[in-house]
């Protein structure tokens, strides 16, 4: 099913909030975004990921331990930068501005139309290639195995919105993944930005290790069936000739932030 759920989707409402490193010191948005357009692009076409994606980990195997043992660890985060930087990802509408140092340019609907449509027309799509495995597995959350803190409430909502996989992590990989297409020479920077906004969950304590990974793994499997829509096809080739206009256009992000965001973008959560 499409339906909205607690700390996947709740609105790609402001394609425009959040802010990237920039606001790490300060208070960041909550995690509140729109689905967007109703229909998406793929509809009953798109990929069954609970099929592909390998099954969720369950009690007594290497992966469930795995899993605990990465948790347990990264609680070490809290109340660090990183930590900070996480709780600014918990903002998937402000996904865009969050790679805006990665692109070298800060993209908005004003500069980005076509863009930040895509953007917000992949809510459905994303929903549903996380909604049916998440319903399939009911993987918990981390913090109901194994108590520690998280950068967000644990609230009752999102505690009933099962981990694998993780709709963040689907999410922000994909915008990600279509960036990158974009701009290939930054193709490496948009990606390793892309991989912190998704590790940012498992910094959080919200996600576990294994759907984080099956996020990307998610996403993957969703562009991939994208680039079978005539209609995703149209829309990026539009988006394109936006970007490489916006890169010369500008505006630029702040370069210190910018610095200050990769140092903390390339720092492993798994050591």
């Amino acid at each position: 099913m499409n339906r909205v759920r607690a700390g996947v989707f709740v609105g790609v409402m402001a394609v425009l909030g959040g802010g990237a490193i920039a606001q790490v010191a300060g208070k960041v948005p909550t995690a509140s975004m729109t689905l967007g357009a109703s229909s998406g692009y793929l509809g009953k076409a798109a990929p069954d990921t609970y099929k592909i994606l390998p099954p969720a980990p369950t009690p007594g195997t290497i992966r469930w331990e795995s899993d605990r043992a990465t948790f347990l660890a990264t609680r070490r985060f809290k109340d660090t930068p990183r930590w900070a930087m996480a709780i600014n990802d918990v903002n998937l509408g402000g996904v865009m501005k969050d790679l805006s140092c990665a692109v070298g340019v800060e993209l908005t609907p004003k500069n980005a139309p076509r863009f930040s449509a895509m953007v917000a027309k992949l809510g459905p799509d994303v929903a549903w290639a996380t909604n049916n495995p998440k319903d399939n597995y009911k993987r918990p959350r981390p913090y109901l195995t194994d108590p520690g803190p998280t950068c967000v409430e644990q609230s009752a909502a999102l505690s009933a919105s099962p981990d694998y996989p993780s709709g963040h992590v689907t999410f922000g990989w994909a915008v990600g993944l279509i960036l990158a297409e974009l701009a290939p020479d930054r193709a490496t920077d948009i990606l390793v930005r892309a991989r912190a906004f998704g590790e940012s969950r498992l910094v959080c304590g919200v996600h576990t290790m294994s759907a984080v990974e099956s996020g990307r793994s998610n996403a993957s499997i969703l562009v991939a069936g994208l680039h079978g829509s005539d209609a995703f096809r149209k829309d990026l080739d539009a988006a394109r000739a936006e970007v490489v206009k916006a890169r010369q256009t500008g505006p630029a992000p702040d370069p210190v932030a910018c610095a200050a965001e990769a140092e903390l973008a390339k720092a492993s959560p798994y050591n």
